[in-house]
């Protein structure tokens, strides 16, 4: 064959494609098994509309979890519990709700997105109903337990929501951004509008405000539909079995980390069985995944340098990220105030993330993700440093600075981390995506739990401490201590006419405030810890890139591929 007639075979398509202009060209093939075919992007209007979709969704989920973070002492007492067996609707929420992400993907595979949607969102509005017929502590608990295991995909479909009708190019920067930031408001929204419910109808009015945003996700997902992809049997028996013992084993060590601050870890021998029992569970799970010829995870990736690297960053700034989520609102509680107090400190922290993840959308590109993630640790550096020289006085006016810096970092870091692990998934190949999302997810809710664990257990021990040596400073037969308490006796004159009985009050009240200014210096303690953390995080990060920056050097240097 001549190279004319090459020529002309070759054009031959070309001219016949020119003839039938209505031919639309192959779409490319989809990312992953069952994945939906990519889409053009959506016109302005109808992208605003998935967005605010994506938006009520992921409210829905957050406010659904934060409203009983926030309010557990509220709704302690209309239950009848204490406020340490309360702790267990968080635990019992947290249960199903960590381990269920490994089957999601897999289930939007074998259903396909737009069932999965809908069958996730019909399932939460009926657990969300369940809500109003608990009158008691036991079926509170079993209800919480349920809405883990409805709640657990609605963050996914927040997400998918987001990255619908938006251009591929702005995916993952836009759509992530946007994505996270909405999940994040959760906790300073309920804290605004816990004490209004609550004021205006009791602990069941947050149960209607969350069944009232089921109905209108419910509504929003039928109306706009996802695009679904093949649907492919994808989910095996052997599947079922490996993620019997990971929810056994995450289930387990939820359980400890969530209520072992409350008992104390070495106080009840149960807490030690159940971490036994999770790393058990845990083990078995790994040995049967790496021999599998199709395993539900890729253990050998997961365990890489690369991926732990990866992993042990986000756990470690999820457990910086405990300053706000659990170290400023709980160092407020022990003063005794209040969410209605706390609404200006909500306030400044719902503004700095929405800030943040507008910002972080404006910057967010592969080759700033450090540069991002510097300055964000420096905020964080910053916001905990200042928070470490609290004091009994100190009010969340005197934090409103501190906790910006922290709520807007927390902004910075997270969406550049998905981006970075997004792509280090793409690069082996599309059906690594589904190992980094579960590697994702599971530590933002792990190292939230892990995080408060830490925190919690920290301060504790640090109170015990600091009220040791405050007792041995303050002798009973010290003049100005004696002084103190027949001062603080004084206050029971008009109604208490024993003097005996005034000064033992007085003595009471005396070590209240000694065990109060304890647990201040403890506080100022675990703040210093996160401090110095962040820190260490910040040398890290910076010894990392400039070896990276070596190692390009010398690669181009003798010619290697970077």
């Amino acid at each position: 064959m001549s190279a004319v007639q090459s020529a002309e075979l070759r054009e031959e398509p070309e001219e016949k494609a020119a003839e039938a202009p209505d031919e639309q060209p192959a779409s490319p093939p989809p990312l992953y098994p069952g994945a939906p075919p990519m889409q053009p992007p959506k016109p302005l209007p109808q992208l605003l509309l998935y967005m605010f979709a994506a938006t009520v969704v992921g409210l829905t989920q957050a406010l659904g979890m934060s409203f009983i973070t926030v309010s557990i002492q509220q709704i302690a007492g209309p239950l009848k519990a204490t406020t340490a067996e309360a702790t267990w609707l968080l635990a019992a929420y947290l249960v199903p709700n960590a381990s269920l992400t490994l089957m999601l993907f897999k289930m939007r595979q074998q259903f396909g997105i737009r069932r999965f949607a809908e069958y996730s969102i019909v399932l939460y509005v009926l657990i969300s109903l369940c809500h109003l017929w608990t009158d008691s502590y036991q079926s509170a608990i079993i209800v919480r337990f349920f809405a883990g295991v409805a709640a657990a995909p609605m963050s996914s479909i927040a997400i998918l929501y987001m990255l619908e009708g938006l251009p591929r190019e702005k995916k993952f920067s836009i759509g992530i951004c946007a994505a996270m930031t909405v999940i994040s408001l959760g906790t300073p929204l309920a804290g605004l509008m816990a004490p209004v419910l609550l004021d205006h109808g009791g602990w069941q009015r947050l149960y209607i405000c969350e069944i009232g945003l089921a109905l209108i996700s419910l509504a929003l997902i039928y109306k706009l539909p996802l695009v679904s992809g093949e649907r492919v049997k994808v989910i095996s028996r052997n599947d079922l079995i490996a993620f019997g013992f990971l929810f056994v084993g995450m289930g387990a060590l939820t359980v400890a980390l969530t209520v072992g601050k409350i008992y104390w870890w070495t106080e009840k021998p149960w807490i030690g069985w159940l971490m036994i029992l999770g790393v058990a569970c845990l083990t078995i799970m790994v040995l049967m995944e790496t021999h599998r010829e199709n395993p539900l995870l890729d253990i050998r990736w997961i365990t890489s340098a690369e991926i732990i690297h990866f992993t042990g960053a986000l756990l470690i700034f999820r457990i910086i990220l405990s300053e706000q989520s659990s170290g400023a609102r709980a160092f407020f509680m022990m003063l005794g105030l209040g969410n209605a107090q706390l609404r200006g400190l909500y306030i400044v922290i719902l503004l700095a993330t929405i800030a943040a993840g507008a910002t972080c959308a404006m910057l967010l590109k592969p080759g700033r993700v450090a540069a991002m993630h510097g300055f964000a640790l420096v905020l964080l550096i910053i916001g905990t440093w200042l928070d470490s020289h609290s004091t009994s006085l100190t009010r969340p006016s005197q934090m409103y600075l501190s906790q910006t810096l922290i709520a807007f970092a927390a902004g910075l870091y997270l969406p550049p981390a998905m981006l970075v692990g997004i792509m280090a998934a793409l690069k082996r190949g599309p059906n690594y995506l589904l190992s980094f999302i579960i590697v994702f997810l599971t530590t933002q809710r792990i190292g939230g739990i892990l995080g408060s664990a830490l925190f919690g257990s920290f301060v504790t021990w640090r109170e015990q401490v600091h009220s040791a040596a405050l007792a041995q400073d303050l002798a009973a037969g010290d003049p100005l201590v004696s002084q103190r308490i027949a001062q603080l006796a004084g206050a029971y004159g008009a109604t208490i006419g024993d003097t005996v009985v005034r000064k033992a009050e007085g003595a009471v009240q005396f070590a209240s405030q000694v065990r109060q200014q304890a647990y201040v210096l403890a506080y100022n303690d675990a703040f210093r810890f996160l401090c110095l953390l962040a820190c260490v995080a910040l040398v890290v990060l910076i010894v990392d890139v400039a070896f990276e920056t070596w190692e390009h050097k010398r690669a181009a240097a003798e010619g290697l591929p970077a």
